[in-house]
């Protein structure tokens, strides 16, 4: 059976982002499924096939059905050791971990004031200051891998690691919303940006043509 990865709209799921990235820069392959997201019962029907969440992403492969986006990566990196999404260094596989668990549960000013929305017209915005708290923690997330690992290549953790595939939607909100950011922050985000994988996704997401108004707010 086919390893399918289950995402949303490429414009805007910031979490179907994130395990599709990390599969399609390492390697792995995948069929892909797009299933819109608030577009009615159908839709949702759809999803439900997948996995009892309701909730995209979801990969399928084989008889395994995970439905979370950390989750996905995890079981990617256990399945396909070769992938190397997680450093070899036990310190810097723990630290990788560690700021991946916090983009994945933490930065809700953020992820709330500046919804992915890739075909959004660039510019800024006016932030709160929990919003303006949650740029500069990342930074400095962000700062501190660099100079820790900088010397073993471009990414967080030198070669590319899951933690980039966390990472890759902040990039994107932060290229939307003209977010001014320090010298080290603005390299990373290049080198993201140039990745092949995040430039399929943003040209896919442009691409689209369905529009959601809830996320269209500003």
């Amino acid at each position: 059976m086919a390893r399918t990865l289950v995402i949303g709209n490429k414009n805007y799921s910031s979490w179907s982002m994130r395990p599709w990235i990390a599969l399609k820069a390492t390697g792995i392959a995948f069929d892909e499924v797009m299933i819109p997201l608030y577009t009615g019962e159908a839709d949702k029907r759809r999803i439900l096939a997948f996995t009892d969440s309701g909730k995209v992403p979801v990969l399928v492969d084989g008889d395994v059905t995970i439905w979370d986006s950390l989750a996905i990566i995890e079981y990617a990196a256990e399945r396909f050791p070769k992938a190397q999404l997680w450093p070899d260094d036990v310190a810097a596989r723990a630290h990788a971990r560690s700021v991946s668990a916090e983009m994945h549960s933490g930065f809700a000013a953020l992820r709330s004031e500046c919804g992915m929305n890739i075909h959004r017209l660039i510019g800024p915005k006016p932030l709160s200051d929990a919003a303006k708290a949650d740029i500069a923690r990342i930074q400095q997330i962000w700062g501190d891998c660099r100079q820790r690992y900088g010397r073993f290549g471009p990414y967080l953790f030198g070669g590319f690691s899951a933690a980039d595939a966390m990472f890759a939607p902040v990039v994107q909100r932060f290229r939307t919303y003209a977010v001014e950011l320090d010298p080290i922050s603005q390299g990373y985000v290049a080198v993201m940006q140039a990745l092949p994988a995040v430039r399929e996704w943003t040209e896919a997401a442009l691409a689209e043509t369905l529009v959601i108004p809830r996320f269209e707010t500003d």
